[in-house]
């Protein structure tokens, strides 16, 4: 996670003021809130629909470097199987903890872009990026509608949970293939002639 670009708005959804904390390590402030999913929270295949609600119980925690977030939550998803197509609908359980670093300490000033780091903005704190990171880590790459799901047929498209047996005749050699069903003339004039 990069460091959190300061001016963040505090009336957007995952921005939290951590303004009652203080500086008072030890304090800590519990609260729940519903904010709308942003968008492409998930994977390709997977992904928690744009503008659902998703509820988090939150807990903030001043530390000595900056405020310690715990976040638990609940959100819904929704996709489609890698191997039959099949619509996903499924919840996800959110964990996360992110340690944001106050953004005026002496260390802050030398957090660089691609460090490992969340920055406070004042005394604001933006989730999406810690959201976004334990949402995506946590899909699986490849969704399956269920584990021993057969997938599609290869030749038709059929569902092959609906049919496991499901065959066709051996394929033709494409060569040959304008040559079925059609007999050959000497075989029918040898026949004639006798």
């Amino acid at each position: 996670m990069s460091a959190t670009p300061h001016r963040l708005d505090p009336r957007a959804p995952f921005v939290i003021d951590t303004h009652e904390l203080g500086r008072r390590p030890g304090s800590q402030r519990e609260l729940t809130v519903t904010v709308p999913a942003p968008a492409e929270l998930g994977i390709e295949m997977l992904a928690v629909p744009e503008g659902v609600p998703v509820d988090l119980d939150l807990r903030l925690e001043a530390v000595m470097e900056g405020v310690l977030v715990t976040a638990d939550g609940v959100a819904p998803l929704k996709g489609e199987c890698v191997r039959c197509l099949e619509p996903i609908v499924d919840e996800i359980d959110i964990h996360f903890q992110e340690l944001y670093m106050y953004d005026d300490t002496r260390d802050a000033a030398t957090v660089d872009e691609n460090d490992d780091i969340s920055l406070t903005d004042g005394e604001l704190v933006d989730l999406e990026p810690a959201l976004r990171d334990a949402v995506v880590l946590d899909l699986p790459l490849q969704p399956l509608c269920s584990e021993d799901c057969l997938g599609l047929c290869t030749e038709c498209g059929f569902r092959l949970v609906e049919d496991p047996e499901h065959t066709h005749d051996a394929p033709i050699d494409p060569r040959w293939a304008g040559l079925v069903g059609l007999e050959t003339g000497d075989e029918a004039s040898t026949e004639t002639a006798e």
